[in-house]
């Protein structure tokens, strides 16, 4: 499954305006929301509780907060870019930029583990994370994204 099957233009934020973690996820929240058929608040919760785990903030200034949801049919994905960063209590304690929110139906493992692993694998790309922070728009960043994913 590649993330450009699956990721919608409104689902993409390109100036995050949130200054913490609950406000980043309150956000993308609510730009996936009609993608996934849910309640911005439910989804919300949902990936708060995720992150109440162990922060999904991998590194490298990228998270990738996620989680499972009962009213979603298939595989939504989101994304946001925060221009001045974020403290998000990353594994290496820098700010984040890069969110890319993932989320799947209560009862899929396969879908939600392959797209996890096509997010890192555009991930590794140093070039495709400084082509994404330097985007301006969201067709900008939505172009540029479905671009590296052609490419896998």
């Amino acid at each position: 499954m590649k993330i450009s099957d699956i990721l919608n233009k409104n689902s993409i934020i390109a100036d995050l305006t949130a200054e913490n973690k609950t406000g980043v996820i309150r956000e993308l929240a609510g730009a996936v929301s009609g993608a996934a058929n849910a309640d911005p608040d439910t989804i919300a919760s949902v990936l708060m509780e995720r992150e109440a785990l162990g922060s999904t903030g991998i590194g490298g200034g990228i998270a990738i907060p996620h989680g499972k949801l009962n009213a979603v049919e298939s595989v939504v994905v989101g994304f946001g870019l925060s221009r001045q960063g974020i403290d998000y209590n990353s594994l290496d304690d820098r700010p984040v930029h890069i969110f890319f929110l993932l989320l799947t139906p209560e009862n899929s493992t396969g879908g939600h583990l392959k797209v996890l692993a096509q997010i890192s694998k555009l991930l590794k790309m140093d070039h495709f994370k400084d082509r994404l922070k330097s985007a301006g728009t969201v067709d900008e960043l939505h172009e540029i994204i479905m671009e590296q994913d052609e490419e896998f």
